[in-house]
């Protein structure tokens, strides 16, 4: 029998079939679907010179969607259950892939016929959905280099092979420095301070090894309640020159998945692709599809927002370092205390701590809280839905529908960190919306977390940043589900300016702040009791301790991004460690100790989409926190406001530019002064410069 009859990933319907996925069925299916594809462009384009939508791009987007739904399997499954045998079939598939889109984005065959519809009758009938497929897809023909000479798309194609290879490669050595190391302890008297999930965890782990004790990783859970909560201040330390040297020339594991060279081609590749193209370099290059209008504008308003924190994130270190000093004896604050201090500074500021939060966070309450929230800002309903297969026994699987019982989405929900999953949290798509002859094709999605996973019979319980994770996760979700866009190019996250994506999900995060959504959110695990008003008021009194710092310290790693795509010379080299020692210099008040080496498993930049563009975290959260001012003047579950953010927001993927999608929402450009107020932060207020 021909091996594609039983393949899983040939011409698969519906949801992806991934109990029976096995990394040697993917390669064969993708080279089918693409000799498939190839064959039918040629037949597309050789068909008519009269190109229209239907007869043209239709088919083209219908040929693309069958490609990435083969895909999407592939690419989430290597992130989440990694093997040898499944990496080794992904990166077969990747040239292949890179390949094929290259050659798409190339084809002067394929342009003309866009070309032709846009310059012809034809466009005027198109809503505007269509239209922005069309200008969407003739800006990103220039961007790949369609009207380039031939020796240059050569060479144009060599470098995205080359990238796609070499960025992988980086995510790989990340997640293989990040399981090679653990830490074994046998003497009780280390885990002073520790909570009782976090031992429980430690010795799950341990025992997962065919060891007594406790085993501590470097997966998030174990290392965060380590930094935070440890007493013993040699543990920390251990711990978190571990992680800050992952995948480089420093710490335990030194030059054994260093990303050093890595970085260096990366970034070398990425300035040679912005010149072919004609820009000075790749920042440049990047912002050609986002908001932002030049690096000068992205520059002031990063620059803007540091001179605004700064003189408050001094204050904060300042205290910081007198508290470690006057009440535990501590006469150098190193890296390894600030989380440690600073959670004990806010126990006895506030008479709070994180943990006394977690009883009030089990994860099927915090579920269940959050479908009941945007049920009652989008009038959708939520409902677990079995019988599906998924990649492991945690995964779950969810369906919304309208009130009229319209099915508007589905995805599955990953929560819990384990050997071979990515760390980090993430949301991906798995099937676009997309209108065919026999109806429409419902978006689905893949929600991905990093929690402490199930420990014995006790239910797994969240700390409230847990818990906004999953709030910005879910927002992500919204917008890839809820869109009423037909065209997949442009539904869903699909054609979103990449700097106004995370303006979704950041805005979710805010109802994990407010006392009417918390009382749907939380209740305590044993007694079902709400969360006291005493511990919210304390929540709330504590909500922007060192928020100063933290607003620096995501300013040091955007300014680092942008500045080293910016700055880059061939002549000189990466300058890796020399930039971010420089914007160090210039915004951060605490300098991490000379061997930490955050930047090489940094991979939002170096693996992601993110590159020149970590500045969207904070340029989406002023649009966010601006969104959300409407409802603090209306209400936290205000109808209207609610529906209002639905149509013009989440409904209309990338129909429209995203400032326009904004000013119909909000009724005017974005104000940096929610932002500003949401942290606490003081200084005379101004327009945003993201207008």
């Amino acid at each position: 029998m021909d091996s594609t009859q039983i393949n899983p990933l040939v011409d698969f319907d519906g949801l992806p079939p991934f109990a029976k996925i096995r990394a040697e069925h993917v390669e064969p299916a993708l080279d089918l679907r693409l000799a498939h594809n190839r064959a039918a462009l040629r037949a597309l384009v050789n068909s008519t010179q009269n190109y229209t939508w239907d007869n043209f791009v239709e088919p083209l987007e219908a040929l693309n969607d069958k490609l990435g739904r083969l895909w999407s399997p592939v690419g989430h499954m290597n992130s989440v259950v990694n093997s040898e045998e499944l990496r080794a079939a992904y990166n077969a598939g990747l040239p292949k892939l890179t390949a094929y889109y290259t050659e798409l984005g190339q084809d002067e065959t394929l342009f003309h016929a866009f070309q032709h519809i846009a310059n012809g009758p034809e466009y005027a009938r198109l809503d505007v959905a269509q239209k922005k497929v069309i200008d969407n897809a003739l800006r990103d023909f220039r961007l790949v280099g369609v009207d380039l000479p031939p020796d240059k798309k050569t060479r144009y194609k060599e470098i995205k092979q080359e990238l796609s290879q070499v960025t992988t490669k980086f995510e790989e050595n990340v997640l293989d420095a990040t399981h090679a190391w653990h830490k074994h302890i046998s003497d009780a008297s280390l885990l002073s301070g520790l909570p009782d999930t976090a031992r429980a965890l430690a010795q799950q782990t341990a025992q997962r090894l065919s060891k007594d004790g406790w085993v501590f990783t470097l997966d998030f859970p174990s290392y965060y309640a380590v930094i935070t909560h440890a007493d013993t201040r040699e543990l920390r330390q251990e711990i978190y020159s571990a992680y800050v040297t992952r995948a480089s020339d420093q710490g335990p594991n030194a030059g054994t998945w260093d990303n050093s060279p890595l970085m260096e081609r990366i970034l070398a590749l990425r300035h040679e692709q912005a010149q072919l193209l004609g820009f000075d370099n790749y920042a440049a290059y990047s912002l050609a599809t986002k908001m932002a209008h030049d690096p000068v504008q992205v520059l002031q308003f990063l620059g803007d927002l540091a001179l605004r924190s700064k003189p408050m994130a001094e204050q904060e270190l300042a205290e910081l370092r007198t508290y470690a000093r006057d009440q535990h004896g501590i006469a150098t604050l190193e890296a390894w205390d600030v989380a440690y201090f600073g959670e004990k500074l806010r126990e006895q500021r506030y008479s709070f701590s994180q943990e006394d939060l977690k009883p009030y966070f089990p994860v099927n309450r915090v579920l269940h809280g959050m479908f009941d929230v945007v049920r009652r800002l989008f009038d959708i309903r939520i409902t677990e839905a079995g019988s599906v297969e998924t990649w492991h026994p945690d995964v779950r699987f969810f369906e919304i529908r309208d009130a009229q019982g319209e099915l508007r989405g589905q995805f599955y929900l990953d929560l819990f960190a384990r050997p071979g999953k990515r760390g980090g949290a993430w949301m991906d798509d798995c099937i676009g919306r997309r209108k065919h002859p026999t109806g429409v094709q419902s978006p689905v999605a893949y929600l991905t977390c990093n929690f402490t996973p199930p420990v014995g019979d006790t239910p797994v319980l969240l700390t409230h940043q847990e818990v906004e994770t999953v709030f910005h996760e879910f927002g992500h979700g919204l917008h890839h589900m809820l869109t009423r866009v037909d065209y997949i190019s442009v539904s869903g996250i699909n054609g979103v300016a990449w700097d106004a994506v995370e303006l979704p999900s950041q805005f979710m995060e805010n109802w994990c702040w407010e006392r009417e959504a918390l009382n749907v959110i939380a209740a305590h695990y044993q007694t079902g009791a709400p969360l006291p008003e005493e511990l919210f008021d304390k929540m709330l009194a504590a909500k922007n301790f060192q928020s100063a710092m933290m607003m620096l310290r995501q300013l040091e790693f955007s300014l680092f991004d942008f500045r080293m795509h910016l700055n880059y010379d061939p002549a000189l080299g990466a300058r890796v460690q020399q930039t971010l020692d420089a914007v160090r210099r210039e915004v951060s008040v605490f300098a991490p100790p000379g061997f930490n080496r955050f930047q090489h498993s940094f991979t939002h930049i170096f693996a992601g989409g993110y590159a020149a563009g970590y500045y969207s975290y904070k340029w989406a959260e002023v649009l966010s926190a601006d969104a959300f001012s409407l409802f603090e003047e209306q209400g936290v579950f205000n109808a209207a406001a609610g529906k209002k953010f639905l149509t013009s927001i989440l409904e209309q993927g990338g129909s429209r530019e995203p400032m326009e999608l904004f000013t119909n929402f909000r009724g005017r450009a974005p104000s940096v002064d929610a932002l500003l107020r949401h942290n606490g932060i003081t200084g005379d207020s101004a327009r945003c410069t993201t207008g």
